[in-house]
């Protein structure tokens, strides 16, 4: 599928990210999200991920990160003179790395906490409590308790019904499975799933586990030092064999390899035969 013949609601287009005004984050990075689907955005540490959400969002400001160069558009509409909270309002949630949760609010006030980027949006409905009770059973039964007691689970749970509540378009979710249990990754995910289908919430996620994104995703890019080295359809990317080979990191003598050496390794092997 070709993304310029799709509805987008999110691109970003050559974008470079740099700070302290030194280091350089993103080396002209390019991606799409169609409206309606989940895609998604992986790579090792340190390639990038998470600064690109933040640029996405108009966080880097905060980390002294600052966009150089290119464009992102959200909705149609550049991003680069909108506020974070005025692109909440217009539809745009970020769920970041490590939850972040109001620890000494309960479960019910961070919720409420949350309703307030509703506050001047034009035709927004009222916080639906119950909407977020409906994928998160559990967070109805500890509303009442207080949000640092949660579990990690739980907590991400929380996290995700607090982007909820703000009526999103647009999710950005930053590594939903990190230091999660095999079953509550599992749990989370088919919630991400559901909230896709059921809501027709656009995604752009990013994980490191790789196989559960690319599982859930409909599409999916791969990052390495802040570019873009490959991008498909989520089955194709799940059953290339240098991808695979990229996220195991490993060569068959045991050496680091990256995904670039192994282009370059694959062009000059058909050059010499």
């Amino acid at each position: 599928m070709n993304p310029r013949t799709t509805d987008l609601i999110l691109e970003i287009n050559n974008i470079e990210v740099v700070y302290n005004k030194a280091v350089q984050a993103l080396r002209g990075l390019s991606l799409a999200v169609p409206r309606g689907q989940i895609v998604a955005l992986l790579g090792s540490n340190g390639a990038g991920k998470s600064t690109t959400l933040k640029a996405v969002s108009n966080l880097l400001t905060l980390e002294n990160g600052a966009l150089e160069s290119g464009s992102i558009r959200f909705q149609g509409q550049d991003t680069a003179r909108r506020a974070p909270q005025e692109l909440v309002r217009a539809g745009l949630s970020h769920v970041m790395e490590g939850r972040h949760v109001f620890e000494d609010l309960t479960v019910e006030e961070n919720l409420v906490a949350a309703s307030y980027a509703l506050t001047g949006r034009a035709g927004a409905a009222r916080p639906d409590f119950d909407l977020v009770y409906h994928f998160f059973p559990r967070l109805h039964e500890r509303r009442k308790g207080l949000a640092g007691y949660l579990s990690g689970g739980e907590q991400q749970m929380l996290a995700i019904g607090r982007a909820l509540i703000a009526q999103p378009q647009l999710m950005l979710l930053d590594e939903p499975s990190l230091g999660l249990s095999p079953k509550l990754v599992e749990e989370i995910f088919g919630i991400i799933v559901r909230i896709n289908a059921e809501r027709a919430t656009s995604m752009l996620l990013v994980e490191q586990n790789a196989t559960v994104a690319l599982a859930v995703a409909h599409s999916g890019y791969i990052m390495e030092n802040g570019k873009i080295v490959i991008d498909g359809s989520a089955d194709r990317l799940a059953s290339d064999a240098d991808v695979r080979e990229f996220y195991l990191g490993m060569g068959g003598g045991g050496e680091t390899r990256s995904f670039r050496e192994i282009k370059h390794y694959k062009r000059r092997k058909r050059w010499l035969s």
